[in-house]
């Protein structure tokens, strides 16, 4: 399914489609260039859940948990691993198969460490404030 955004006030509406997409699905992975607008569409999916954390981008710490009254998000950002074995060596699998929400951004970095299951999220943009959003389940 593809999702056209205009300009912040619609991300609301988009992560709502997302969601709906999802359906029981739970891990999420996020491409794009950089700038593209990941973690702003994911730190709007994140409230959508309903956490009270402030979220933020996990560039340095490669991953940030958010509470949910019956579970935890997973928010990752892999853009500096340098290779696959540093998420083995921080444990991914116990995030990945946790049964709580993972928002990935940048899984082309770990491309033999994916689930069987995610859903794929892929940011394009069309200009300042314009995107396209493809979504798609992945089974």
């Amino acid at each position: 399914m593809e999702l056209n955004v205009e300009g912040l006030d619609d991300l609301p509406r988009v992560a709502d489609d997302i969601l709906q997409i999802a359906e029981d699905q739970k891990i999420f992975m996020f491409y794009g260039q950089m700038g593209a607008g990941k973690t702003t569409l994911i730190n709007t999916l994140c409230e959508k859940l309903g956490t009270r954390d402030k979220t933020s981008s996990p560039t340095f710490s490669i991953v940030n948990e958010y509470t949910l009254e019956d579970g935890s998000i997973f928010h990752f950002d892999f853009y500096r691993l340098k290779n696959q074995t540093e998420a083995m060596d921080f444990g991914y699998e116990d995030y990945f198969y946790s049964g709580n929400y993972c928002f990935i951004e940048w899984p082309e970095k770990i491309p033999d460490l994916w689930p069987d299951n995610f859903v794929k999220v892929v940011i394009e943009v069309l200009g300042e404030n314009k995107r396209r959003i493809s979504v798609e389940k992945v089974m």
